[in-house]
């Protein structure tokens, strides 16, 4: 107990012993009898599980979310370790409320634990918190400091947003990506469609990027067509970047329960050394093969940057210098260059400038009337024979991601085809991919991948057949599936739903242009009965986790 005499002395302690010197954190009280002396607005002391800790005097509580993880962005940028104090909630919720995959809690939890130790290491006063909610350990704070007002950066769900609002939060800009709400609604509100071409076009004019005067380097602005190619035989792919883990990082595997994964950086550090590793190792090869779905590489030449994109530990004007570095130097062919580029500052804020335009409750969308549950083998790639979802779903399991090919042609093409219920389908994105933030998945599941919004973000539904994974992977060489037939026991189920999906929504697609070769192919099917009689039967194994 410290007594009003004790008083000298610890204002001479202070004079010679750090903030954090261990010697004050023994220190215990009573609060009641030295609170009527003023004694915190004296010292700085106050009573932080049940220690006596002191703090310099501050003026502002900085809320910093796990996604928004960078020192010289959002409310960080214009901070002062003299005057400001850093919280971070670790929320029940993000942890436990649902089938989260544990890489991705991994990732989250380890990154945002070995940032509050670098803003330490900074000067600044961390405070991590463990609470139900992200609100629940702001209170906690709040009510030790109720004289300081919280400040954050936007945060990046309309969830979150309406919390932290309803709860008093200052807002400053979210400079976490390169365009600005207001300024992509300014975009979108002059356009008949959005299509993320002509988004991306007026990208690299306002940004300079990639441009001589208003014309595109290379002389087109798109090298999409010369990047489709297949996997190629007998190819070697790059090595895998491995991260060498620290004490946090096993701290947080343990807890979880895994092993410590090789695969992903949590420090800012890292996710630097893991873009050097990108553009010296797999750039150059990038855009041929950014398609392509291979059997002997889960990476093959992608960067695998979304993940600290989207957390923070990198800014997208890092990713972009590093990389128009490299294409300047001569070592990058436009092809990669631009594919790479237009990922960055076309789709990824295109995608950002989507969910906020949109409204929280586009969501909610199910336009195709989905409502099928959630097939097995989404959850267990045991629950099926087909060579290529068996394959991508263990990879999810083993690492928590595939890039994006996989994901689209693949997963949401499978549940797009059974006409899965969109929630459902979504629910299980963002819990299972390590770079599934709400922002990212909503659109591209509900608009891109299953076709839900009618059309709104896309003008014909992403829907093919087994030809097209055949043509873009090794899978089908394998499989007891043939993608070149549509009816009998051996044909490829997904060759069987795309004719099946096409005749279920005749109404809605037959007089859309872009799908005139498909529906002209539909009405010369001499075995369209017996195609349905087959893909009911290839539904019900599939929901019984036997195709």
């Amino acid at each position: 107990m410290i007594l009003l005499a004790d008083l000298a002395l610890l204002r001479a302690i202070l004079h010679v012993l750090p903030v954090s010197n261990p010697l004050l954190a023994p220190l215990k009280f009573k609060i009641a009898p030295l609170a009527d002396l003023g004694w915190e607005a004296v010292l700085g002391f106050r009573l932080h599980n049940s220690r006596l800790t002191y703090y310099l005097p501050m003026k502002r509580i900085l809320y910093i979310p796990f996604d928004q993880l960078h020192t010289e962005y959002g409310v960080l940028k214009d901070s002062d370790p003299k005057n400001d104090l850093v919280v971070m909630v670790q929320s029940q919720r993000m942890t436990t409320g649902r089938d989260w995959h544990p890489q991705r809690l991994y990732f989250l939890i380890s990154s945002a634990r070995n940032f509050a130790a670098r803003l330490g290491e900074l000067g600044y006063e961390v405070r991590y918190e463990k609470a139900a909610t992200t609100v629940a350990g702001l209170l906690k704070v709040k009510q030790e400091f109720a004289d300081l007002p919280i400040y954050s950066a936007y945060p990046s769900s309309f969830r979150m947003f309406e919390s932290l609002s309803e709860f008093g939060v200052n807002f400053v800009e979210n400079d976490f990506f390169l365009t600005s709400r207001s300024d992509f609604n300014l975009w979108a509100e002059r356009q008949k469609s959005f299509l993320m071409e002509n988004f991306y076009r007026a990208q690299r004019l306002r940004l300079g990027i990639l441009m001589h005067g208003r014309d595109p380097v290379g002389g087109q602005w798109n090298f999409d067509k010369e990047n489709r190619l297949p996997p190629p035989k007998n190819y070697s792919w790059p090595e895998y970047f491995k991260n060498e883990a620290n004490s946090i990082d096993q701290d947080v595997a343990k807890e979880l329960g895994i092993q410590v994964p090789q695969t992903w950086a949590t420090t800012q550090v890292g996710a630097s050394l893991a873009l050097a590793h990108f553009i010296s190792h797999s750039f150059a090869n990038f855009g041929p093969y950014e398609d392509a779905m291979a059997d002997d590489s889960w990476a093959l030449h992608h960067s695998i940057l979304s993940p600290y994109l989207n957390n923070g530990l990198l800014h997208p004007s890092e990713v972009i210098f590093a990389a128009l570095k490299a294409f300047e130097s001569g070592a990058i062919p436009i092809e990669s260059c631009e594919a790479f580029i237009r990922q960055i500052i076309g789709w990824r804020e295109y995608v950002n400038g989507m969910y906020w335009f949109l409204g929280p409750t586009y969501r909610q969308n199910n336009q195709l009337q989905g409502d099928r549950k959630l097939l097995p083998l989404f959850q267990d790639s045991s629950k099926t024979q087909m060579n290529c979802v068996k394959s991508i779903v263990s990879d999810i399991e083993s690492r928590a991601w595939v890039h994006h090919i996989p994901r689209l042609m693949v997963l949401s093409n499978l549940a797009l085809l059974t006409g899965s219920n969109p929630q459902e389908f979504l629910d299980w994105m963002r819990e299972v991919f390590i770079d599934a933030s709400e922002w990212v998945m909503v659109p591209n599941v509900i608009g891109m991948g299953l076709h839900a919004d009618g059309g709104l973000m896309m003008t014909k539904p992403y829907a093919a057949g087994g030809a097209y994974i055949s043509r873009m992977s090794r899978y089908c060489k394998s499989c007891v599936y043939d993608p070149k037939l549509r009816v009998g026991e051996n044909a490829c189920p997904f060759t069987t739903l795309y004719w099946d999906f096409l005749d279920r929504h005749q109404a809605k697609f037959a007089n859309n242009h872009r799908m005139a070769q498909q529906y002209w192919g539909l009405r010369k099917l001499s075995d369209l009965p017996e195609l349905k009689q087959r893909a009911a039967q290839v539904l019900s194994g599939l929901e019984k986790g036997e195709i």
